[in-house]
């Protein structure tokens, strides 16, 4: 699971030096709208979910987007599924030490009623994460075109084999969990003694 860098919407090249087949404007437009992506790639059957956003790159808009893979896969599935392990890039919005993001995976752990493995690559090992590789294939299939609006890019990561959704909801910035309230849920979670930030398993009530 990853957040791709924000794309913002307007008739600029987005600073792309191979975009020479498109008429572009000479400069980037300040009033575009910017809409950021995270992504859930299911390994086990090669699967992609994609939701966009308009908000901030924030735990919670990870975790809904998780939610909603799970949603979307079928029952059948869904009872195969003994453990949920994933993968992210260890950033500030999702890594082992982020109040809200182990919060929210407790939460959905208890939901679906399955253990839950959180891996965190090393800081700068980020290229590691399988889910790049669908990132430079979103690039390519919107390569030269212009994305003037919200309709243009949905439309075109469409054309990749996944799933595309848009959410319209507001996130917050700066959410967080009081120690106290922390302390109430540590004990729902197993660190690994050598990686303690990088290897967390969450046990469903």
């Amino acid at each position: 699971m990853d957040c791709k860098a924000t794309v913002k919407l307007s008739d600029s090249s987005r600073q792309e030096k191979t975009r020479t087949q498109a008429k572009a404007s000479e400069h980037d437009i300040d009033e575009g709208e910017k809409y950021l992506s995270c992504g859930v790639l299911d390994e086990e059957i090669g699967g992609l979910h994609i939701k966009f956003g308009n908000s901030y790159k924030k735990d919670d808009f990870m975790v809904d987007n998780l939610q909603d893979w799970w949603n979307i896969i079928t029952p059948t599935e869904q009872q195969n599924i003994k453990l949920i392990l994933i993968k992210v890039n260890n950033g500030s919005e999702n890594s082992g030490i982020y109040t809200q993001f182990l919060n929210r995976l407790v939460t959905l752990s208890d939901r679906v009623g399955i253990s839950i493995q959180l891996l965190c690559y090393p800081l700068d090992h980020s290229k590691y994460n399988p889910i790049e590789r669908c990132w430079g294939i979103l690039e390519q299939h919107w390569h030269c075109i212009l994305l003037t609006d919200v309709e243009t890019l949905l439309g075109w990561s469409s054309r990749m084999t996944c799933v595309v959704t848009l959410t319209e909801k507001t996130y917050k910035r700066g959410v967080s969990l009081t120690q106290k309230a922390m302390s109430g849920i540590e004990k729902r979670w197993e660190r690994n003694l050598q990686l303690p930030k990088e290897d967390i398993f969450i046990h469903p009530i």
